[in-house]
């Protein structure tokens, strides 16, 4: 799978594949040179969903009210 295909995946597909990936690599029937791109794409799509979480992280906001009746922004931790 391409940096490129990887980009246009979703989170859960991309999960998915990361799953498929390692279970291939952990059956040990893989030739030598398809485990290491196995596992070149294994690392893109680790990357990918970390950035993916991370972006939805910083979204995750909690709204409270204040005295002033405005809203107020804080993280969730």
């Amino acid at each position: 799978m391409t940096k490129e295909q990887i980009e246009n995946l979703t989170f859960e597909a991309a999960l998915a594949r990361l799953e498929e990936t390692v279970h291939l690599l952990e059956s040990g029937n893989v030739p030598l040179d398809d485990s290491l791109s196995l596992f070149e794409e294994g690392i893109a799509l680790v990357k990918f969903c970390n950035n993916k979480l991370d972006a939805a992280e910083q979204k995750v906001v909690k709204i409270r009210l204040t005295g002033e009746n405005s809203a107020v922004e804080e993280a969730m931790n």
